[in-house]
C-alpha cells in the first residue's frame, strides 16, 4: 500500500496536459489558416461550376454541327429539342446544381447555343453566316462572374 501511495503523490505533483496559452495559439494558427484557405476553396467551386458549363457549350456546338451535316449545311434546325434528340446526355432542363443547355438561335447559315452554369452565369457559342465563331460570357446583374465582369469573351 505505501508504493501505491508513493506513486499517487509522484503523478499528482506533475503539469501534464496544455495550458490555456497553448491551446489558444492552437486555435488562432488554425483561424489563420482556415482564413487564408476558405476563399480560395469558394473560387475554385466558381470556377468548375463554370467550367462545366463550357464544356456543355462545347458539346452543344460539336452536337449542332452534327445536326447541320444531317440537314446538308443548313442551321435551320438547330433548336435545343433536335440537340437534345441528336445527343441524349445534354441536359435541357433549368437545375441550380448543373449546367444546362437554356437557348439556342438558328438561320440557314449561322446558329448559336447558349448554356446557363449553376450559380446563373451564361456561356455563349456563335457562328456567323461568315464562318467566324465567336465565344461570350454574360453574368447575371450585379454579378461579376465572366472574368471579374458582367461580360467578357472566353
Amino acid at each position: 500500500m505505501l508504493v501505491a501511495a508513493s506513486a499517487v503523490r509522484r503523478t499528482a505533483g506533475r503539469d501534464e496536459g496544455f495550458t490555456l496559452i497553448e491551446l489558444l495559439v492552437v486555435i488562432l494558427i488554425i483561424g489563420i489558416l482556415a482564413a487564408i484557405a476558405i476563399p480560395s476553396f469558394i473560387g475554385e467551386k466558381s470556377k468548375a461550376t463554370d467550367a462545366q458549363a463550357k464544356e456543355l457549350a462545347r458539346t452543344a456546338e460539336t452536337t449542332a454541327e452534327t445536326v447541320s451535316t444531317d440537314h446538308d449545311g443548313s442551321y435551320e434546325n438547330v433548336t435545343v429539342a433536335e440537340l437534345k434528340a441528336a445527343e441524349p446526355t445534354i441536359p435541357t432542363t433549368a437545375s441550380t446544381t448543373a449546367a444546362y443547355l437554356s437557348s439556342t438561335t438558328h438561320g440557314p447559315s449561322e446558329y448559336s447555343v447558349t448554356v446557363t452554369s449553376s450559380d446563373g452565369n451564361e456561356f455563349t457559342i456563335a457562328k456567323s453566316a461568315t464562318g467566324i465563331i465567336s465565344r461570350e460570357c454574360t453574368s447575371p446583374a450585379g454579378k461579376h462572374g465572366c472574368a471579374g465582369k458582367e461580360s467578357a469573351t472566353w
